[in-house]
């Protein structure tokens, strides 16, 4: 059960490989704990809240196939670097340009690098996976949790210490910065791994249009990806306003909800293989919609806590199942499964933000998250039959 782990931490490709995604999550849980700070600095309703966080996944559908190109035309090698330097620069510039025109050109930016960043970092993994004959995807992605968790953590430390809004996430983009610096040696020394040679042959015309199997694989990750980025940027909202918990608990809700999540991807690459793709995404759906009743029905600081990590526990292998499906999809271009992939995902992890903010403005947070829960039972109806890869 636990041999995968001792092979991706002694595997320096693999490990720097996680160390992308690690930043990945980091950066995003640390904004994430900011959410509150940057409504309350730009005098922000939840209804235009939800507006400026829908520039995060404008930024990231708009660039994504230029993003594809790139990984393909350059090498996902080089552009994982430049993925990690560049969201390493950009994250900062939400909190720190204190100009209300000018936050969601900074939001577009950080759209833009978290996609190049998501589709290079994934095909890296997927290409080590092949060669290696390995697999390394759901502890990557675990990387990326433990990286939000981490990240969720770092503001109660930096409060305590008296640090800034604006001085702490300066912090953090260097941090990142010097892990994206360690890891580009080992990242560049990785050799291609092609799987686009029968495109021609089995790639008809208008294949980049979703269907069959490909649409449901999709169908299942925006509901997933939703669930994943709502939890994600309104934990901290929901834990202040609705929970009214202590200012040092605010953070709590999305460190539990990290936590497990990076607990079940740890273990993903064990688990996976022995109950079944299909299974485990069926199961993370009625944990996700159990955690939410959890948090709605009973808003008080450990509940909440304990339903978010059931959310957690929930959505924990669905990116890392549905993302190596999409990137083995037969018949299409390196990157292509997952570029597509990537902008239905990206969209429903960005978009579903702004969704609740639009919802929550008309009705309430709960509500909002009513809603999420109903996703979450379409997502469970739909993986006992989906076509994994």
């Amino acid at each position: 059960m636990l041999t995968h782990l001792k092979t991706f931490f002694t595997h320096r490709q693999s490990l720097a490989t996680g160390s992308g995604f690690f930043i990945l999550g980091f950066l995003f849980g640390n904004w994430a704990t900011l959410i509150p700070y940057v409504k309350d600095l730009y005098a922000l309703d939840d209804a235009l809240l939800g507006l400026m966080l829908l520039c995060l996944p404008l930024g990231a559908m708009i660039f994504n196939p230029i993003a594809a190109m790139a990984v393909r035309r350059f090498g996902f090698q080089r552009m994982t670097v430049v993925g990690m330097i560049l969201v390493s620069i950009v994250y900062a510039l939400p909190v720190c340009v204190g100009n209300f025109y000018a936050l969601p050109v900074s939001l577009l930016l950080v759209g833009i690098g978290m996609t190049i960043l998501n589709i290079s970092v994934n095909t890296t993994a997927t290409a080590i996976e092949q060669k290696e004959n390995i697999s390394i995807m759901a502890t990557c992605h675990g990387m990326f949790s433990v990286g939000l968790m981490v990240g969720a953590l770092m503001r109660s430390m930096t409060l305590l210490a008296g640090l800034s809004e604006f001085w702490h996430m300066i912090g953090m983009c260097a941090i990142a910065m010097i892990l994206a610096y360690v890891s580009s040696k080992t990242l560049l020394s990785i050799e291609n791994v092609s799987n686009s040679g029968d495109v021609k042959k089995s790639v008809p015309k208008g294949s980049f249009i979703p269907r069959g199997a490909l649409l449901t694989i999709i169908g299942i990750s925006i509901c997933t990806n939703v669930t994943e980025g709502s939890m994600t940027d309104w934990a901290s909202l929901y834990m202040k306003e609705v929970v009214r918990t202590s200012p040092y608990f605010v953070g709590w809700g999305l460190f539990g909800y990290s936590a497990f999540m990076a607990l079940g991807r740890f273990f993903g690459d064990g688990i996976i293989p022995r109950l079944g793709r299909n299974r485990v995404l069926a199961y993370g759906g009625a944990l996700s919609g159990l955690g939410l009743t959890m948090i709605i029905l009973f808003p008080v600081t450990v509940v909440a806590i304990l339903g978010f990590a059931c959310i957690g526990l929930g959505v924990s292998c669905g990116a890392p199942i549905l993302y190596a499906s999409a990137s083995r999809y037969p018949g299409l271009p390196d990157a292509g499964g997952l570029a597509m992939m990537n902008t239905y995902a990206m969209g429903g992890f960005l978009m579903g933000p702004a969704i609740i903010g639009f919802i929550s403005d008309q009705t309430s947070l709960k509500t909002a998250f009513g809603f999420v829960a109903v996703l979450t039972l379409i997502w469970m109806y739909k993986s006992h039959k989906a076509e994994l890869y």
